[in-house]
């Protein structure tokens, strides 16, 4: 126990730099969709000779948005209250059966209030999110949210991800100058190097075109228009399987659950009064076969066993209703092309791993960002200068993005199982250093949360894990051995998280204001 006080002084010393508090940074039923069917009464009037599209606005429109998801939606609301025209084109308006999107940060809620948007978290039976539960080999230790300085109501929020998306349309679709329509987007329009709108078919089959100044394309993971504007790399790390289980509680209420089992995390967390959302991590991009039968005897003879005891029973209920889904965890880098004339946001732009919950509190916080850039603009018609104008959001974004970008792909390689003893050594550490309680554990999580959008406290967070994970290894006699595992451990952490920041961009996620973008001003 001695070593544990001399190390918890060493690793304080180390983190005098984050004594700053982190978390300063201060019944939805199918009658809503009925609504928002009825709210696409204007409908599209086409020309006979050219097919294009009139937006029924009476002077044309100026953004169209392409998908109407958390972001799509969230981004239509907010540019239609500041009285821009917008045409939002949504592939599938009925509301989306999702296993992802179900956990809203505190960081994140923040931005919904910036918004004008929390109401959209009624009448859906969201649940109120504190912190986390961590277990591992039989131990576990609760982490709160750093959420003192805040007001009462400020917390994370878990919900069905289909009802949230369809207040969300709702709200937007209220609008009088928002218009959403169901249609697919095949393609954008380009034009001399600029983008002046899209191609699409409407639910009638009807093939349409639609032009605006801007065009945002937010369609999601799935995204078949960002090859146009950006060069993505999508890594694969993992698949998400996830359940639903019913009649049971979770050991430490309105907390999030995260097991570091063997070979990945499993993750729960309440979604409705009385649901809890199971999300099991498998390595790789293959998962068993669900129509066979081998994803109920993986999930029973591997999972299972790992799982706390209070929830097993209704966990092998959920397995055996067969209810099964799977979607796979995507990482990718914002790298955009700077188009004139178009915009990529949401997980069409950026995705990290799903593990921390992290990408609605991302595609959020970025809109807040271009609501903010937009906001003094009167003409979006110079293409060009807007471009160039706009290259500030991806600057500006950099502090929240990138924080919670490298965390989440940080903490999945941490938590996963490893045959390697430093990796193992390093897991080991991350779980006992937030167990430490205090800064220890209130600067991870306020990390976590999206409260505390710093990148330097990330990294001093995470190697202050490895040096505590060294001086576990030394103390209270060092050996050649350990000694040898301690500096491979050191090199793993710095494996772990230096790609990941380099991917981000260095200058941008350090300093941001030695990035020239970072001072312009809205084009004349």
């Amino acid at each position: 126990m001695i070593y544990q006080w001399v190390l918890g002084g060493i690793v304080a010393s180390l983190l005098g730099l984050l004594l700053l508090d982190g978390s300063r940074g201060k019944r939805v039923n199918s009658r809503a969709g009925g609504h928002l069917m009825q709210k696409m009464k204007d409908e599209c009037v086409k020309s006979s000779a050219n097919g294009e599209c009139c937006s029924g606005f009476g002077g044309g429109t100026d953004v169209i948005v392409v998908g109407a998801g958390v972001a799509g939606s969230a981004l239509a609301h907010t540019l239609g209250k500041d009285g821009l025209r917008v045409h939002v084109i949504e592939r599938d308006l009925s509301q989306p059966d999702r296993i992802v999107g179900e956990l809203l940060q505190p960081g994140g809620y923040l931005k919904l209030i910036e918004l004008g948007l929390e109401d959209c978290l009624n009448e859906i039976d969201a649940q109120r999110v504190l912190g986390y539960a961590l277990y591992k080999d039989g131990k576990n230790t609760r982490l709160s949210y750093p959420l003192e300085q805040f007001h009462s109501d400020v917390a994370g929020r878990s919900f069905h991800n289909g009802r949230f998306v369809q207040r969300m349309r709702e709200k937007a679709a209220s609008l009088t100058n928002v218009k959403m329509e169901q249609g697919t987007v095949t393609s954008l329009i380009e034009e001399k190097g600029s983008i002046k709108g899209v191609q699409y078919r409407t639910k009638a089959g009807e093939e349409l075109k639609a032009y605006a100044p801007l065009t945002i394309v937010c369609d999601g993971c799935f995204s078949n228009l960002r090859r146009s504007l950006c060069n993505p790399e999508v890594d694969v790390p993992s698949c998400f399987v996830g359940l639903v289980l019913k009649n049971c509680q979770l050991p430490h209420a309105n907390h999030g659950h995260v097991v570091l089992a063997d070979p990945s995390p499993i993750l729960f967390y309440p979604i409705s009064s009385n649901e809890i959302r199971c999300l099991v991590d498998v390595p790789g991009q293959k998962v068993p076969s669900i129509a066979n039968g081998e994803m109920a005897r993986y999930l029973k003879t591997v999972v299972a066993p790992q799982i706390p005891p209070e929830l097993h029973n209704a966990f092998i209920s959920a397995i055996d209703k067969g209810n099964v889904k799977t979607m796979p965890n995507r990482s990718m880098p914002a790298s955009p092309y700077p188009t004139p004339g178009a915009l990529l946001m949401g997980d069409a732009f950026n995705m990290r791993h799903p593990l921390t919950g992290g990408g609605m509190t991302v595609a959020l916080s970025d809109i807040v960002v271009l609501r903010d850039l937009l906001k003094p603009l009167h003409n979006l018609n110079d293409a060009a200068a807007l471009c160039k104008y706009l290259e500030a959001f991806y600057t500006l974004r950099k502090p929240v993005a990138s924080t919670i970008n490298t965390l989440a792909g940080a903490l999945y390689k941490v938590f996963c199982a490893s045959p390697d003893q430093a990796r193992k050594e390093m897991r080991e550490a991350c779980f006992d250093y937030l167990s430490l309680g205090g800064t220890f554990s209130n600067g991870p999580i306020a990390l976590l949360s999206g409260l505390n959008p710093r990148p330097l406290s990330l990294v001093l967070h995470f190697f202050a894990v490895a040096v505590y994970g060294v001086g576990r290894l030394l103390l209270p006699f060092p050996s050649p051995r350990r000694m040898w595992i301690g500096a491979r451990l050191i090199s793993g952490a710095s494996g772990i998280i230096f790609p990941i920041i380099k991917a981000e961009g260095v200058r941008q996620m350090f300093f941001p204001a030695t990035v020239p973008a970072y001072y312009r001003g809205p084009p004349n």
